[in-house]
């Protein structure tokens, strides 16, 4: 029994520097969605909510990252419940909170706006990242 506890620690260590890995790409693609998604023409609705799904798809990941033993069912609803507490919380006005929301930091993390069409791109984002959870896991198996 003792014999298998290091190959559990490996595998978790692995799952986790690749949704790490992961999760950086899709910072990047966030990012860059956000940065460079109005210069090359896309649609207000494509940057917007495209950066919505990325959003949780990161948060997705990152909740794996942190929690490697868990199953993609339950990353997925504490990802989700994470994602509701953010939007939820921009009802929320105080001054500090509010200046941070101001700021590029505040803005990519907080948001600024509630939105429950957000909470559709965070379920999608949070599938979506399932369903690479799952590609990647496919491919570690093989």
């Amino acid at each position: 029994m003792h014999g298998t506890q290091p190959d559990h620690a490996i595998a978790s260590l692995r799952t986790s520097l690749i949704r790490a890995a992961l999760a950086l790409i899709v910072i990047a693609c966030g990012l860059s969605l956000r940065w460079y998604g109005f210069p090359l023409g896309l649609p207000a609705f494509v940057v917007k909510y495209g950066g919505s799904l990325l959003w949780a798809t990161m948060v997705f990941l990152l909740v794996g990252v942190l929690l490697p033993r868990l199953t993609q069912s339950q990353l997925a609803a504490i990802a989700m419940v994470i994602a509701a507490a953010v939007e939820f919380s921009r009802l929320v006005h105080m001054p500090w909170l509010d200046a941070f929301r101001l700021t590029t930091a505040g803005a990519l993390l907080l948001g600024r706006i509630f939105s429950l069409w957000n909470l559709v791109a965070y379920a999608a984002g949070i599938a979506f990242g399932v369903w690479i959870d799952r590609l990647t896991a496919l491919r570690r198996a093989d």
